[in-house]
């Protein structure tokens, strides 16, 4: 790292590297302190540069500020401040948008605009076509590690550009089997929450996917946490397979076949510094203990099959979790649920932070559940995905459900105006 420094190349990472106890100045010139002529830490001299530094980005945070206290868009502000302060000519940002709102987003690409004008090179990994559409005047692609082209973004269409991305044409992208549907598996009625939920009532179907979608804060996640027994609703009723359940916590919906695949898989789908294998096997382990000494090699051949199965690109299965891509990290949430016994699969903004190619492999998971009978929730706020996956779509808006729709008269006009709907 300190050679690529030297060499005037500088990295944002897609996961902030900052140290949250330290002040933004302490961060900034960490590993290379300004010293007095005493051999201590000269805080005055570090604070004025780092000042400098943040000015000269139009950047509004006090050389003082602890980083724990920033937003992550203003931490990736102080790391495109750190990459400066060593004279970088080259910056790569990785995916620096994933996690900023769209506000967030337009400060970001201020700063490298400005950073071009003054003679910076940048390589902007994203997945985000906006991104590239906004900064970018070349894009290259790789899909499975291999190089496939470098284009002119003012030469390839969305269409082509998705193509080179996942090998297929892009009416492709949503491979939803043709299924034939079975009995009811998962009802919710009447189902209420005071400050998160009223009244929501939904139902799926054997081999039925039902997309639950509308905008940010409408109580999508919330009511699922409820059915999973993560949080208490305060009234409703839940049947699985027509019989009433009352699931107290989330062991007891595992148990009965209700499996929640979260939104965030990082801190709450895996263990990061776990091998693939131990992720995929933790809710089973139970079944591979000998008067309570694990059966290592039924559990490996367990999480190597399942792995094969949603075709997890990774060397073994005892790389960490951290060391894979986000699609790739999803797939292992994926082979988790399907290591215990599933009648219905929530899955939470399953393709979120993913590039289309992964989200193509996604879809086609999906449909594979679908098609071996199980009930699936889909929760997403992309109505590409919703529309594409979705036998039928239930839009909630303010804690309430809005509107039903089914796969044939479902439009983006008719789901966002039931998702703009005001409750009454």
């Amino acid at each position: 790292v300190s050679d690529a420094q030297e060499k005037g190349i500088g990295i944002i990472h897609q996961e902030i590297v900052l140290v949250p106890y330290l002040t933004v100045a302490q961060n900034l010139f960490l590993g290379r302190e300004i010293k007095t002529k005493f051999g201590t830490v000269d805080m005055r001299e570090t604070n004025r540069r780092a000042g400098e530094l943040l000015a000269n980005l139009g950047v509004n945070i006090h050389p003082d500020t602890l980083v724990e206290s920033l937003t992550i868009a203003q931490q990736q502000m102080v790391e495109i401040a750190k990459a400066l302060s060593t004279n970088a000519k080259i910056v790569i940002l990785d995916e620096p948008t994933a996690s900023l709102t769209k506000r967030e987003s337009e400060e970001l690409y201020r700063i490298v605009d400005q950073l071009k004008e003054k003679g910076v090179s940048i390589i902007f990994i994203s997945h985000r076509f906006e991104d590239m559409y906004r900064l970018a005047s070349r894009v290259t692609v790789f899909r499975d590690s291999q190089y496939i082209g470098t284009y002119d973004v003012d030469g390839i269409t969305n269409a082509d550009l998705i193509k080179a991305m996942v090998g297929r044409e892009i009416s492709d992208l949503f491979p939803k089997p043709d299924v034939q549907l079975g009995d009811e598996v998962l009802r919710v009625e009447k189902l209420s929450r005071t400050g998160f939920y009223k009244d929501v009532s939904f139902s799926v179907r054997a081999g039925e996917i039902v997309g639950l979608t509308g905008l940010v804060g409408a109580g999508r996640t919330e009511v699922v946490e409820s059915v999973c027994g993560i949080t208490r609703p305060d009234s409703g009723k839940v049947y699985l397979e027509g019989k009433p359940v009352h699931i107290k916590k989330p062991i007891d919906a595992m148990k009965k076949g209700i499996i929640l695949l979260p939104e965030d898989r990082q801190k709450q789908g895996l263990i990061m510094s776990w091998g693939l294998g131990q992720n995929v096997t933790l809710p089973t382990m139970g079944k591979y203990a000998k008067c309570g000494f694990n059966d290592n090699k039924k559990e490996r051949d367990l999480a190597k099959q399942l792995l094969e199965e949603v075709d997890t690109k990774a060397v073994t299965i005892f790389d960490p979790a951290s060391s894979l891509s986000g699609g790739n990290q999803q797939k292992v949430v994926v082979a988790k649920a399907l290591s215990q016994e599933m009648k219905v699969v929530i899955m939470d903004e399953p393709t979120k932070g993913v590039d289309v190619g992964a989200k193509a492999e996604i879809y086609q998971i999906m449909g594979n559940l679908a098609k071996q009978g199980y009930g699936i929730v889909l929760i997403s706020s992309e109505m590409p995905e919703i529309l594409g996956m979705s036998d039928r779509i239930v839009i909630m808006c303010n804690g309430k459900v809005t509107g039903e729709l089914n796969k044939d008269e479902a439009t983006q006009e008719g789901i966002l105006e039931l998702a703009m709907e005001k409750s009454k």
